[in-house]
């Protein structure tokens, strides 16, 4: 076969196999050397399949994968995973890495071993690895001498490159090696096994396709899909990895989540977080809220790179309070001591808005801690009244979490769907906190809300009717259908907005170069209106109102983007971006999404948009 190209020069030859362990293993085999095709590299045993080579050999049987010689294991990492910090913090490292015989010392550098023999179970490897593709490899004359000798040249020569190269992540097998036999010497044979665990790739591929299709899992389908999981008998940790990976590498919250990870980062390798990454890490929380971004993402990150450790430690007095709060409380055990002061209790319910505003983990584990205290103290023969009033506490701090999500969600998502069952539950809470200080749901919910500069006019609005509108429940002016009703209609004015200025600037850069006379407009609104009616997001007429807005939006966005942003980049002028959002009545997301999508036409470097953005938090801060 060689033959036939004999004006074309190769490097190497490729040979693969590929078949089945059972109804849930699937393998990829492939041998490549400079001889490829002329070499023998694989029996078919009884009990298993033998790949191997001089001093080198795989075993697949039914149960596990046996290993003998050199080589290792690698594979993609999977969001989410206890990824070493020191893989962490290279944004380069895309792969994890072990060598048979290696393990690492307590100081952080590899020891290497003679016996490099071993084995592992399918289901220890797609554990421990890769939740759905996992390879192992090994090679035929890359050096000469002991298995430590040859393990610490392969390290030295592919180490680097099975750490960062993209191709693992693709499974593309062709471009791996051409990449690998660029570093090795001439003659050399590299054996490549892949492995995929077949059910967990269909659950995989479900999954990916609805969420990719919707953003989120209609309910519906999410029942299915457990269905599927549970038919398929994919357990619940597996299920999580691979739905949090899936999640993270869709498009637009990939470059999100590597902002916030790469804030991260950079406040690890100093030890702190200043105030400003603080307002940056925060900018990003609001942005993954209105992009309808699994929380999970960044939670995931903030407990591997230990956020909370990084705060300064006079911004952090919260957590000494709350400490002490909580250890006076669990020392009570006269009834005139029993439960918690009202005025302890809305201290706490402060520490936990701090403590989420800092993503702040050590605070849960205070309150972990006294749980466990209390049990102890209860198995000992404490007042059972000690257990209620501590289960009364997580009670208020499960009603914040409840509150602050909606609330939030409220603000900031398009199309949050509110329903007369959540609401009623805000109108409870609100009552709940309201008992403990007057005010109080106010203070904790909406009063730093309102004073957020990403809180579109749209947001503002829905806050308000909402402030207004479960004060005047309270009071029996109204009911709360009205002010559901209220809410209902901003929503739908915000969507209807959106969908006006998506379909005109399409309409725009599609076939109009001039919409600025009157003649012009009306032909536009014409057609939007059709096209709108025809998908079912209008119902008769488009208000004028809407479409001159949209109008005005796209005119001060082409006055941005032709003349501002492009003096801003070069003189690095805040002072006139934050004048143009201040002024111009565009919600600074908007603006935000304008000059990134700049930067992606014109193929700018994106590091000086990141850059104009901390110079702007800096003079905010």
């Amino acid at each position: 076969m060689a033959a036939m190209f004999p004006a074309q020069k190769v490097s190497h030859q490729e040979i693969g196999l590929h078949g089945h362990i059972d109804d849930k293993i699937e393998y990829v085999i492939t041998a490549a050397s400079g001889d490829a095709f002329n070499a023998y590299f694989y029996e078919q045993k009884p009990d298993a399949l033998r790949i191997f080579s001089p001093g080198n050999e795989f075993l697949l049987t039914a149960e596990e994968i046996r290993y003998n010689g050199n080589g290792g294991a690698f594979c993609e990492f999977m969001f989410g995973i206890d990824q070493p910090l020191a893989d962490l913090v290279k944004p380069e490292v895309r792969n994890r890495l072990a060598l048979f015989g290696t393990h690492y010392r307590d100081d952080g550098t590899i020891e290497f071993s003679k016996n490099t023999s071993g084995s592992q179970s399918y289901s220890k490897v797609f554990l421990d690895g890769n939740a759905v593709h996992n390879y192992f490899f090994f090679t035929n004359g890359v050096a000469r001498g002991g298995m430590e000798q040859q393990q610490r040249i392969i390290l030295r020569k592919l180490g680097k490159l099975l750490k960062r190269s993209s191709f693992v992540g693709r499974l593309d097998e062709a471009r791996l090696l051409e990449e690998m036999y660029r570093l090795l010497s001439p003659g050399c044979a590299i054996f490549l096994v892949r492995l995929t665990h077949k059910d967990h790739r269909t659950y995989q591929d479900a999954f990916r396709n609805l969420y990719y299709n919707h953003k989120s899992i209609p309910d519906g389908k999410y029942k299915e899909l457990c269905q599927m999981a549970n038919r398929l008998k994919i357990d619940e940790y597996q299920q999580e990895r691979i739905r949090i990976d899936a999640m993270y590498n869709h498009r637009d919250n990939r470059r999100i989540v590597d902002e916030y990870k790469s804030i991260l980062i950079a406040c690890e390798k100093k030890g702190q977080i200043t105030r400003l990454e603080n307002a940056r890490l925060n900018r990003l929380k609001n942005l993954w809220v209105r992009n309808k971004i699994p929380a999970a993402l960044f939670y995931t990150l903030d407990q591997m790179l230990k956020s909370d450790r990084l705060a300064p430690k006079e911004e952090r007095d919260y957590i000494e309070q709350t400490r002490k709060i909580l250890a006076g409380f669990s020392r009570r055990d006269k009834p005139e001591g029993r439960g918690l002061r009202r005025e302890d209790m809305v201290q706490l319910l402060f520490a936990k808005q701090q403590a989420s505003l800092n993503r702040d983990q050590s605070f849960e584990q205070i309150l972990l801690e006294t749980g466990k205290l209390i049990d102890e103290q209860i198995r000992d023969g404490a007042d059972l009244r000690l257990l209620e009033d501590f289960s009364n506490i997580i009670t208020y701090f499960d009603r914040f979490d409840a509150t602050a999500n909606h609330v939030n969600q409220l603000a900031f998502m398009v199309n949050f769907k509110l329903s007369e069952s959540l609401l009623r539950s805000l109108f409870g809470n609100k009552r709940a906190f309201d008992r403990l200080r007057p005010g109080l749901f106010e203070a904790l919910f909406l009063k730093e809300l309102r004073q957020n500069s990403y809180l579109s006019h749209f947001g503002r609005q829905k806050i308000d009717c909402l402030k207004v509108g479960l004060e005047a429940v309270d009071q029996k002016k109204v009911p709360l259908s009205e002010v559901m009703k209220k809410l209902q209609g901003i929503g739908n004015r915000e969507r209807l907005s959106q969908a006006v200025l998506s379909h005109l600037k399409q309409r725009i850069r599609s076939a109009y170069s001039r919409y600025h006379t009157r003649n012009e407009q009306a032909v536009l609104k014409n057609e939007v209106t059709e096209e709108l009616n025809n998908k079912g997001i209008l119902h008769g007429n488009l208000p004028a109102k809407v479409f001159d807005d949209a109008i005005i939006w796209i005119q001060k966005e082409a006055m941005y983007l032709n003349h501002l942003l492009p003096r801003i980049l070069k003189e690095r002028n805040v002072a006139l971006r934050e004048d143009f959002i201040r002024h111009s009545g565009l919600d600074r997301f908007y603006v935000e999404e304008l000059e990134l999508e700049y930067f992606t036409l014109n193929n700018l470097n994106i590091d000086k948009l990141l850059a104009l953005r901390e110079k702007a938090d800096q003079a905010a801060a």
